[in-house]
């Protein structure tokens, strides 16, 4: 009977998945037309590009993927840089081309890591901890993008502020409930409490494990208090490098494509896209993210030709790109690993 359920539900996630793969190109095709512009003025834009401007790109791409590495060893004691590179992009491939393919990219990611040797507790800390720094850094954006916009006297718009505020009040709340389970030994044990009754109502086949995880919370506490005090310091810091140099690839596509606005709106623009990146509805949010990116940089003064093709110039370094170079490090890997 489990056997047919579950039959049953694998064509329905094949049409999710190729749903939400046309989903986001029909978003894609239909982007310029939306801002009152044509492919053929985007193709313009694009094909004015310079060997040496698209070769700064790739530089400041590697770059950010190199920054994103130090997070991935502070939160993995023992993890090295390549691996760190490899299991990143790996990751990556996988989630950029699967709606909801996050969870894929753990199993991927936790393949790698077990052939390097890492115990199963080690890499669940270590998916904690970078799950919990990435939703902090992405929830904080829009504030950081509202900040940079009344410094510069430009008063925000309605949605950017209230993307902000929805950020800010997820932020605390993810804050405030992380520190007091770190914190609180009782806490810890309440929310342990409530994770087995929660599992205790799953389906029969997933109850066992769903009750499984949430027993270890105890365990997983000890061991994600010992990686922060430890890599807090090359947590923070490497994530605020990835967001800086994916910060400056954006800035450098708009200058690349005649879409250039002021500092304070770069910062505004980069904010909401890497927070629409968020949206599962499509694979990494594309077609939705690029949307909404092109029309805050018509806002604040952008043409629209040169925004779109800012907005799609962007989405493939940060997106598209990542897939066959995450393909060929779990190419890679699976080549070599121990048998």
């Amino acid at each position: 009977m489990a056997g047919g359920a579950h039959a049953l539900k694998t064509p329905a996630r094949i049409a999710l998945s190729a749903a939400s793969l046309l989903a986001a190109v029909a978003l894609l095709v239909a982007l310029p037309y939306v801002v009152g512009a044509a492919w053929s003025d985007v193709g313009a834009v694009l094909g004015d590009l310079s060997g040496w401007r698209t070769a700064e790109l790739v530089v400041l791409w590697l770059a950010g993927l190199g920054a994103y590495t130090r997070v991935l060893v502070a939160s993995l004691p023992g993890l090295r840089h390549w691996q760190a590179f490899l299991l990143n992009t790996a990751g990556s491939s996988v989630s950029n081309v699967l709606p909801f393919g996050g969870a894929m990219g753990v199993a991927l990611g936790y393949g790698m890591c077990r052939s390097w040797g890492f115990k199963t507790a080690a890499f669940a800390v270590s998916t904690l901890v970078t799950g919990v720094w990435n939703v902090l850094a992405r929830l904080l954006l829009p504030a950081i993008g509202i900040a940079a916009l009344l410094l510069a006297g430009d008063f925000p718009d309605r949605r950017l502020a209230t993307a902000a505020g929805v950020g800010c009040a997820l932020l605390i709340g993810i804050v405030t409930v992380f520190a007091l389970a770190l914190r609180s030994e009782q806490v810890a044990v309440r929310l342990q409490d409530v994770l087995v009754r929660l599992a205790a109502r799953l389906p029969s086949r997933f109850e066992k494990r769903g009750r499984r995880i949430a027993e270890s919370v105890l365990r997983l506490r000890h061991q994600t208090i010992g990686v922060l005090r430890t890599g807090w310091a090359g947590l923070t810091f490497g994530m605020i490098a990835y967001l800086t140099l994916q910060g400056v690839l954006l800035a450098a596509c708009l200058g690349a494509t005649g879409a250039a606005v002021g500092p304070a709106q770069t910062i505004a623009v980069f904010a909401l896209n890497r927070l629409l990146s968020t949206a599962v509805v499509t694979p990494g949010g594309t077609g939705i993210s690029e949307t909404g990116t092109t029309a805050l940089l018509i806002q604040f003064g952008a043409p629209a030709a040169p925004a779109a093709a800012a907005a799609l110039l962007y989405m493939v370094f940060v997106h598209t790109l990542e897939i066959p170079l995450g393909g060929v490090a779990a190419a890679g890997w699976a080549l070599t690993r121990p048998r």
